[in-house]
């Protein structure tokens, strides 16, 4: 593994454990502003980074991290700047679930290619045990993202 892969995988690593609390935080409606700190950085440099590898055609992998740095722009905006204050609430939420689930859905795609046994039990993109893993992973973000909008409110609760 080169050091360009082994720091994007450890940061990328980090911007998933970093939002799971996030997404822990909007269904319990506490804002952890350190972790959210942590997942916000983490989150932008794992897109960035993966600009960095050498490609010479428009990959999945590029589609996805120009979506993602796309999603981070309002995201962060409506966190950092507008401090979540009506819609902006939504756009936060809504982008850091939908940008954790970006960052899962790559997650479970190297797993596949990159981890023998999970290879050998789905040697293709499509095979059913990845389209499986990435509908559940979906329904979780959504479930998630359902309840999340109902209850996290830091502005009514004074956080």
């Amino acid at each position: 593994m080169s050091g360009l892969t082994l720091i994007h995988v450890i940061i990328s690593l980090i911007a998933i454990v970093t939002g799971i609390a996030v997404a822990h935080g909007f269904l319990t409606g506490r804002r952890y502003e350190r972790t959210t700190l942590v997942y916000m950085v983490t989150t932008i440099l794992t897109s960035l980074t993966g600009f960095l590898f050498p490609f010479t055609v428009v990959t999945p992998g590029i589609i996805v991290g120009t979506l993602c740095v796309l999603i981070f722009i309002p995201t962060a905006l409506a966190l950092y700047k507008f401090r979540l204050a009506g819609i902006w609430r939504l756009v936060y939420v809504v982008g850091a679930l939908a940008l954790l689930f970006f960052n899962c859905l790559v997650l479970i795609v190297q797993s596949f290619q990159k981890i023998p046994p999970l290879h050998a039990l789905a040697p293709a993109d499509n095979a059913p045990p990845v389209l499986a893993s990435q509908l559940v992973l979906l329904a979780v973000i959504v479930i998630v993202g359902f309840l999340s909008v109902r209850r996290f409110r830091p502005q009514l609760q004074g956080a």
